[in-house]
């Protein structure tokens, strides 16, 4: 009997193993330390800007490996850490305000690599270093808000259904109280109510003589109210994180009420609470068409009136009165005018922004109604020459900066009111930015900051050098373990383990997963499970040998009748695996992730490419003994 690998088994450990070494290749060359810039609001960086940045690090003299322009912004590459902090600074000082400069790690794999796909994988917080925020939504605020608008929407179904109300208002225990002038009409109150605002659950009105409607939100309202201020939240600070160039941020919500926001890669606590602390909002004015705008640049600026400018610099004169802001839109899409086939963002307010916008649209067809964007941000301080400000502690000294820009100012065409669009956008990216702005620029409900950490560089390099030297020992000990005890056999054994741990760094590549202390776990944990299926099969090859049965046929009754063995214990870790992703957070997915991955490839490499070697090198022999 003579043991055979088929070349349609070979070619498929070539196609698994050739190019999951090839992935798994970027990860030897590391990282470099870099810095990030991006237009504010999605703008493109163009050569100009490139140009720019080049001339301000080589007029400082500060030393870099290549800088690069991509769909992402300019990455700049350095050799080391203090160039890196330096560059950071004098780009933030001498840049237009809108670009924004952050910190980052850049993979130092050659670019044909990355032209391919072949990507290395993310390292997670605890090991690239970070800062880690628990912030904690307060819901009872967004429940406030929601009474709010209810209090203005109940107003507005009143009095379109001309039912007369002394007062509404929110209730001091919870709720909204609304006393009406006739007792008369309660029960038409009732109707009008719950058929217009099926959001809110009125209690008591057959009892109530007086002529008061006592209500409250109904469980499945706050649920969703709840729900959807959690996920808004998430959206906004997603958005704000988005501007610190994080190559893998972690935002995701931790139970019913609180947000995990993780940023590997960056150092500067303070900068991320800022961003993450950024208001920005809308505000709706008129345009000042009375009044000369030439007037006004030379000075002459009328009573009421300010001079505006839009992104281009461009400048325009509004009134100062604000008809409506922000706070008053609950929903923007973008999307596409079918008509004109232009970009447009499609606006939905509340009752109390409807009202106001019908009011003064009616009156002002034909007039202009400018969007003014409004932003507070911090940034370095300045002298004459343009070189950033230090504090006695060496760091920079960050000011306050409130950004004010029109973002379109389009002619009323007729009469608005809870839904409008605003037109005038040059691309679909860019109302495809200001939807998002809309939505997420201002948090559904304030969020306090309960845990703060910071994981500074050294210790994430400390756990990095930790964790993978306890990959490095422990396979090494079973190297030697398994040569030592299964001779011949053991080495084609060590060469599946190794072909195993290239395959799960391949898949985590190929994923673009990010690796965390848990992950380096798992691998550890897989190293050791791998040579759990060879020791099953080699085991039950010598038993074959001590009954007697011949070489050849030891082994093809080893590889047969320890399979089902293997595959039955590997499943059941494999499903426990599974069972941690599915219902664990963080560091428990990382470690699932890791285990599951390193499970399937171990079985390929354990009973596909160990039993190939074995055939190869013994299956066309006549033998007399093994080396077992």
């Amino acid at each position: 009997m003579r043991n055979h690998t088929p070349w349609w088994k070979w070619l498929i450990i070539a196609v698994v193993i050739v190019p999951g070494a090839f992935y798994a290749l970027p990860n030897l060359f590391g990282d470099d330390p870099g810095v990030q810039m991006r237009g504010v609001r999605g703008a493109r960086l163009g050569t100009a800007e490139l140009g720019e940045v080049q001339k301000v690090l080589e007029s400082s003299e500060v030393k870099y490996k290549s800088a690069v322009l991509d769909e992402r912004g300019i990455r700049v590459r350095f050799a080391t850490t203090d160039a890196q902090l330096q560059a950071r600074d004098l780009l933030e000082s001498r840049l237009a305000s809108g670009t924004t400069v952050a910190l980052t790690l850049l993979p130092a794999a050659p670019d044909w690599l990355s032209q391919v796909g072949a990507l290395p994988m993310y390292l997670g917080l605890d090991l690239r270093g970070g800062v880690h925020f628990l912030l904690e939504v307060d819901m009872q605020s967004a429940v406030r808000r929601a009474e709010d608008r209810y209090i203005a929407d109940l107003r507005s179904t009143l009095r379109e259904a001309k039912i007369r109300y002394q007062k509404i208002g929110r209730d001091g225990s919870g709720g909204i109280t609304v006393v009406l002038r006739d007792p008369a009409v309660l029960a038409d109150a009732v109707d009008e109510i719950r058929q217009t605002l099926p959001g809110l659950v009125i209690a008591d009105a057959k009892n109530s003589a007086d002529g008061a409607l006592r209500m409250r939100l109904s469980d499945n309202e706050v649920e969703e109210l709840s729900e959807f201020a959690l996920e808004q939240n998430i959206t906004a600070l997603r958005n704000r994180v988005d501007e610190l160039g994080v190559a893998e941020p972690v935002i995701q919500r931790q139970g019913d009420r609180r947000i995990v926001v993780q940023l590997p890669g960056v150092q500067d606590t303070a900068r991320a609470k800022r961003i993450l602390g950024r208001t920005a909002t809308l505000e709706m004015m008129m345009v000042d068409e009375e009044h000369s705008l030439d007037a006004a640049l030379s000075g002459k600026v009328a009573p009421g009136s300010k001079i505006f400018r839009f992104r281009d610099g461009q400048p325009i004169l509004l009134k100062k009165r604000v008809i409506y802001s922000g706070e008053n839109i609950v929903d923007a899409a973008a999307s596409i005018d079918t008509q004109s086939g232009g970009a447009i963002v499609s606006i939905t307010l509340d009752a109390i922004g409807a009202r106001i916008n019908q009011k003064i649209t009616g009156k002002n067809i034909g007039k202009r109604m400018a969007v003014l964007y409004i932003e507070s941000k911090s940034t370095i301080k300045t002298d004459a020459d343009g070189l950033s400000v230090k504090g006695s502690d060496g760091r920079a000294i960050r000011v306050k900066q409130r950004i004010e820009e029109v973002i379109t100012a389009p002619v009323i065409r007729d009469q608005l009111g809870k839904r409008f669009q605003i037109e005038g956008l040059d691309s679909v990216d860019e109302a495809r930015d200001l939807s998002l702005m809309l939505r997420a620029g201002s948090l559904a409900a304030p969020v306090e900051i309960i845990e703060e950490r910071t994981v500074g560089p050294s210790l994430g390099q400390a756990n990095i050098d930790q964790g993978f030297q306890s990959v490095i020992i422990g396979f090494a000990l079973v190297l030697v373990f398994m040569a030592i005890y299964y001779r011949v056999f053991g080495l084609f054994a060590n060469v599946a383990l190794a072909l195993n741990l290239v395959m799960i760094v391949a898949v985590l590549s190929l994923l673009q997963a990010t690796l965390t202390l848990p992950g380096v776990a798992g691998i550890v944990l897989t190293v050791g499970m791998a040579v759990d299926a060879n020791v099953l099969i080699f085991e039950r090859i010598r038993e074959e040998l001590r009954n007697g049965s011949t070489p050849q046929a030891s082994i093809h009754t080893g590889y047969q009748r320890a399979l089902s063995t293997i595959v039955d214990a590997n499943l059941t870790t494999l499903i426990a695996a599974i069972v941690l992703f599915n219902f664990g957070t963080g560091p428990i997915k990382g470690f699932a992730v890791t285990l599951s991955i390193g499970i399937l490839t171990s079985m390929f490499t354990a009973i596909v490419l160990t039993r190939a070697l074995v055939n190869f090198f013994f299956g066309g022999r006549r033998l007399k003994d093994l080396a077992i």
